[in-house]
């Protein structure tokens, strides 16, 4: 039965041939393709809103020289959120469930502000891992903390992601199989399990956005400390 409720996480596949990376890449499908007119309908409009309040959102924290990230950070916003929210469908798979997903999008762009921060104010960048005033004593155990901290960044923005979707899921397999093992037995406490799962649902679609915000916002905080 336990592993039953893992089975969901396993990625699928068709004649050994993993679909991770159709799933990765179905979401975008979703999206209005362009055309040749400014506005051409109400779905097109929604949708240049919606890139306009994210883009104002996550470009709010940083300089006119971060302003380069912005498709970047915004077409990743967008990928996850797809993502996460079309997971929460019946019989579908979440690739952000997966940590080496999410690694894989976490480490390159973590990489990239810290290289950025490297090469534009070297000073500035290593004089982070040193705060300033610190006594002489506390030097070496001080940079090797900084150091570390600064090493798992990339590892706490992966299983942040990871750990949240999959609780979510796992919570919502097991109030939904609850409620249907009660439903000939006890069918007043199905329905309070069955209101329950509705609550649930409705946070992980909550999850499901914040996450997605939340790994975007904490880059863009990185890129801002090296910029």
């Amino acid at each position: 039965m336990n592993l039953s409720f893992f089975d969901q996480f396993a990625s699928p596949q068709l004649l050994g041939i993993p679909l991770i990376l159709l799933s990765m890449l179905f979401p975008t499908l979703l999206l209005p393709s362009p055309g040749n007119r400014w506005v051409t309908n109400r779905l097109s409009t929604l949708q240049s809103w919606f890139l306009q309040l994210v883009t104002k959102q996550l470009m709010m924290p940083l300089n006119k020289t971060g302003h380069k990230w912005a498709l970047t950070l915004s077409s990743l916003m967008i990928l996850l959120l797809l993502i996460n929210l079309l997971g929460l469908l019946p019989y579908t798979f979440t690739p952000t469930t997966q940590l080496s997903m999410n690694m894989a999008l976490a480490f390159p762009l973590w990489l990239a502000t810290l290289l950025t921060g490297l090469r534009n104010q070297p000073s500035i960048s290593l004089g982070h891992l040193l705060p300033e005033g610190t006594p002489t004593p506390l030097i070496p155990a001080l940079i090797l903390i900084e150091t570390t901290s600064l090493l798992i960044r990339p590892l706490a923005l992966g299983v942040r992601l990871t750990a949240n979707l999959t609780a979510g899921h796992l919570l919502i397999q097991l109030i939904s199989t609850a409620t249907l093992a009660l439903l000939p037995i006890l069918p007043s406490i199905s329905i309070l399990t069955a209101t329950i799962l509705l609550l649930l649902t409705i946070l992980e679609v909550a999850v499901a956005m914040i996450q997605a915000y939340v790994f975007v916002l904490l880059l863009s905080l990185y890129l801002q400390g090296n910029i």
